[in-house]
């Protein structure tokens, strides 16, 4: 009899045991949670202090938008990726080598940088473009080239088909044009999944961001190296919460965008210069720069296609000459000749013909 009601106390202890493990599991886990949220909201607000905005803001339909604005001439606008801001473009030094002659405005666009992402709205390439075209109004710009990076492309793309008549032309680099299986899409869309991708984003997923920023850098750029200049970016000011959860929402629309923009790229009436890496890891070229050329090209559209051997996803850090040479095409194509000349140069050639 002691035998058996022994036997039955440790039966009856081993049918509690995983209760009591749940319960201290789940305590671990929310202190766990809570400890994250208290580093992810201190390494954001350090990020904030140390990067605050430096440049200019336009709202329009209720969203203020950040962007930065470099020199005078004709109108250019530099349209960032997924995952970045707009300082990618000054980091890279491209924004500096275009400003010497054009009016370069560079977009932090919506839910990056500085600018806001109303979750009133799915941000389509097409939504992003008619928002883009209003602030550029409002900011007295009448026309404009348009360059944009990797998920930029699609951004640029979207304002060259709505408004051809304000869109002089485009300039795409490492674009993603064409549905293609992308294994890392559930991965890095998981941060816009409502409540749980809201709880993760402002916990564990910016942290394993930070583990995984050097290895991220890494395939962005291979086979080159990471750029000295790319190190400037601050990790913690992409993997904000907001961030993510704007990085997180173009991921899962990349497929979607790509099929509605596919379908319509017959209606584009703007030169295109087209410039990849052939290297490129995250968005390979032969699908997508490439086709894209063919396809204009058989619609009868005006297209350029560059490829830089043995350059990956960031060639605007590898190569930007290609890129300066590129918009000044477009902008002789469509009737705006840029002069070469530097300042100096300008101020001695005009003293010359006048005698002086």
């Amino acid at each position: 009899m002691i035998s058996s009601h022994r036997s039955s106390i440790g039966r009856t202890g081993s049918v509690r045991n995983p209760r009591s493990s749940l319960r201290t599991g789940a305590i671990v886990a929310g202190l766990g949670l809570i400890a994250s949220w208290l580093v992810v909201r201190s390494k954001t607000a350090q990020a904030e202090r140390a990067h605050p905005p430096r440049g200019k803001f336009v709202e329009v339909d209720g969203v203020r938008l950040h962007y930065l604005e470099r020199g005078s001439g004709p109108a250019l606008v530099l349209l960032h990726g997924n995952g970045i801001f707009a300082e990618d473009f000054e980091y890279s030094g491209l924004l500096d080598k275009l400003s010497e002659r054009y009016r370069v405005i560079a977009f932090d666009r919506p839910g990056y940088g500085y600018s806001e992402r109303p979750r009133s709205t799915v941000w389509t390439p097409d939504a992003q473009a008619r928002l883009l075209q209003r602030a550029l109004r409002q900011i007295e710009v009448d026309s404009a080239i348009v360059l944009g990076h990797s998920w930029g492309t699609m951004v640029a793309l979207a304002m060259g088909l709505q408004e051809p008549d304000f869109v002089r032309g485009l300039v795409l680099l490492s674009g993603y044009y064409y549905p293609t299986l992308r294994l890392d899409v559930p991965v890095v869309g998981q941060p816009a999944i409502p409540i749980v991708g809201d709880v993760l984003r402002y916990t564990v997923t910016p942290l394993l961001g930070r583990a995984l920023w050097p290895l991220a850098s890494k395939r962005v750029f291979a086979p080159l190296n990471v750029a000295p200049e790319f190190r400037r970016i601050s990790p913690w000011m992409a993997l904000r919460p907001g961030q993510l959860r704007a990085s997180g929402a173009e991921a899962l629309l990349m497929a979607p965008a790509a099929i509605s923009l596919s379908k319509r790229l017959g209606e584009l009436r703007v030169p295109v210069q087209i410039i990849s890496g052939t290297q490129d890891k995250v968005v390979k070229p032969a699908p997508n720069s490439e086709r894209l050329h063919a396809d204009l090209q058989e619609a009868g559209q005006s297209s350029e296609l560059h490829l830089q051997p043995g350059v990956g996803h960031m060639v605007h850090y590898a190569h930007p000459e290609p890129i300066v040479r590129a918009v000044d095409a477009i902008a002789a194509q469509v009737g705006a000749p840029v002069g070469l000349r530097s300042p100096q140069a300008e101020a001695l050639a005009i003293a010359s013909e006048s005698g002086v």
